[in-house]
């Protein structure tokens, strides 16, 4: 049987989608201890006897962390619960020290929110409502690193090493509920959502959302029905998702399964599954539990949580401004057209974009370079924009000194690259590497009379009104100022130069 078509399965499927987004919180220390969080540490080193389970030692909550994820319920439009409890919810976990982990099961914190996502389709923009049953608190687990073996998995590694440092680091659970009716939008729709879910939790401050550190993963529940068919399908729950991309490749990859499945008359298993970066297939775990097997019962070593009400008024009235009317407001002040919003958007640049304005630089000019050439210069490092070591202090004054003369975009790029590399701000790598732009008149007219003297046939085609041929008597004035010119004004001054009117 010939592979299925992403067409052929909207021919005949709806499919279904349930999202789970795990959120660890920026708080200083961890749930229920006091071990600091702070990433990238050596491991095993940020322990301590309440998060490796000792017997007899008491967690303690972390009210930080209740507090952002009210926060986070707040922001995402759920009612606050005025009572909530812990619970333990058990089964083996080599990473879990405790061997339980401590969450919320059937008394979250917040209940009942939704979060509108805009997507573009056949027919134009289209909002689908996201609409989240709860957001509750819990604890990670600790890291396995398996070694040995292809894949970096358990299966043919030689053996494993575990790392507790993670173990304990406040989480955050959003659980959305069933989302029908997105079609062949599916994939977009998911990604879209966690797209919007990222900017919401980091307009809020609760969590730094490095998707490729994991510090925001996505489980993706996916399950197709005939269409027609109320009766849902059996889901799969592709877990730990680090990238938009792979989202929306892990959520379009299980449809065309399922439905390669369903075609040949098999059923499709319940299990949890791992998304494969290089093939953009999803590879079994293990088979999912229903939730009465974790055998959830009340932890017993901590109080209910029950935030005082004129409290979490206070958390609604400081609310940050909603990410979807930030984007509108700054697109509206910048007057940035559609393409090139959506470009600043998908580079996760509007945060620095928007910090380089605020510096006084012009906002095209702060977009130009972000996503120009500290762009190329973050992909060709293969890293994040905010991972370069370049401002946006840097970037307002770059664009202050080409506006005054002082820089030519071809020095201000020299000027980036030495402040990528580390050779210090601006104004030091101009002054270590000499860079002065030649702005007198006298000195760009007798680089463009050596030029002229260099090429004299090229130089008659500009008289004789075949001004592309300026290009080459330019390129000449700009070696001889080494590149230290203005090539506006080289190119003024030469057709001036050669009986032109400008």
């Amino acid at each position: 049987m010939s592979p299925v078509t992403y067409d052929e399965v909207l021919a005949k499927y709806e499919p279904v989608l349930g999202l789970e987004v795990h959120v660890e919180l920026n708080t200083k220390s961890k749930m229920f201890c006091g071990c600091t969080t702070e990433f990238g540490g050596a491991p095993n080193t940020q322990t301590c006897p309440v998060c490796l389970g000792m017997p007899g030692a008491l967690p303690v909550v972390n009210e930080k962390a209740i507090e952002s994820t009210i926060l986070i319920g707040l922001a995402l439009n759920c009612s606050i619960a005025p009572f909530s409890r812990f619970a333990r919810k058990n089964y083996f976990y080599p990473d879990m020290p405790k061997n339980f982990q401590i969450s919320q099961y059937d008394e979250p914190i917040c209940v009942n929110g939704y979060v509108d996502v805009a997507i573009d389709t056949d027919g134009g923009p289209q909002t689908f409502r996201v609409e989240i049953e709860r957001v509750h608190m819990e604890e990670d687990t600790g890291k396995s690193l398996h070694v040995g073996g292809a894949t970096g998995r358990i299966h043919g590694a030689d053996y494993s090493l575990l790392d507790y440092n993670r173990a304990g680091i406040p989480l955050v659970e959003i659980v959305t509920k069933i989302i029908p009716g997105t079609g062949k939008y599916a994939p977009e729709v998911a990604k879209a959502y966690v797209a919007e879910l990222r900017d919401i939790l980091r307009s809020l401050g609760v969590s730094d959302v490095r998707m490729e550190q994991g510090s925001l993963r996505c489980d993706a529940n996916v399950s197709l029905r005939l269409i027609g068919v109320e009766t849902l399908g059996t889901r799969s729950e592709t877990k730990n998702v680090n990238s938009l991309r792979s989202v929306e490749r892990a959520i379009r990859g299980e449809m065309i399964r399922h439905a390669e499945l369903l075609n040949k008359g098999e059923k499709v298993k319940q299990e949890t599954r791992h998304f494969q970066e290089d093939t953009g297939l999803t590879r079994s775990g293990r088979s999912k539990e229903q939730a009465e097997d974790y055998r959830y019962f009340q932890e017993p070593d901590l109080v209910p949580v029950a935030p005082d009400a004129a409290w979490i008024e206070t958390l609604r009235a400081g609310l940050p401004e909603q990410p979807t009317l930030r984007r509108k407001r700054l697109q509206s002040e910048w007057s940035v057209p559609d393409k090139e919003m959506a470009a600043m958007i998908n580079a996760d640049a509007l945060d620095i974009v928007e910090a380089t304005v605020k510096l006084g630089a012009d906002p095209a000019k702060a977009r130009s370079w972000w996503l120009g050439e500290i762009s190329r210069l973050a992909n060709e490092r293969e890293v994040a924009l905010t991972d370069l070591p370049i401002s946006p202090t840097d970037v307002a004054a770059i664009v202050a000194l080409i506006a005054e003369g002082e820089l030519t975009d071809k020095l201000a790029r020299q000027v980036i690259e030495g402040v990528v590399a580390g050779e210090g701000t601006p104004a030091q790598v101009i002054a270590a590497r000499g860079f002065k732009v030649v702005n007198d008149d006298s000195a760009l007219l007798a680089a463009i009379e050596v030029a002229c003297a260099a090429q004299p046939e090229t130089a008659q085609k500009v008289r004789d009104g075949h001004l592309p041929a300026a290009g080459a008597l330019i390129g000449i004035v700009m070696k001889e100022t080494k590149g230290q010119a203005d090539a506006a004004r080289v190119r003024e001054l030469l057709l001036q130069h050669l009986g032109h009117t400008i």
